[in-house]
């Protein structure tokens, strides 16, 4: 995977990760399930001109639904997504965090 922009999907913006944030520098990123750290790492460096101190991944597996209609029981699944908690070194910034 060459092109950063199929490498990070989005950032992710909840209370949890602003906490983060602010408190240790991290930034949580919604990134694609076959990307490994070295990717993911090269590709914030470039997208956002920061220096990457450490990265933490976690999958998360989509969960089941079942929906009841008048034809009958159908079964479905969510797609299974990918998460990358990104430390930044001291000193450095996404600008696209605190625009939200």
């Amino acid at each position: 995977m060459t092109d950063v922009h199929k490498i990070i999907f989005k950032p992710v913006i909840t209370e949890r990760t602003t906490a983060l944030k602010e408190k240790s520098n991290k930034f949580v990123f919604e990134v694609d399930p076959r990307a490994n750290k070295r990717e993911i790492k090269l590709a914030v460096e470039k997208l956002f001109g920061v220096t990457v101190k450490d990265i933490r991944t976690s999958v998360i597996r989509g969960k089941s639904k079942t929906t009841f209609m008048r034809a009958g029981r159908f079964t479905g699944k969510r797609p299974d997504r990918k998460k990358a908690i990104v430390t930044l070194a001291a000193g450095e910034k996404i600008d696209i965090f605190d625009q939200v």
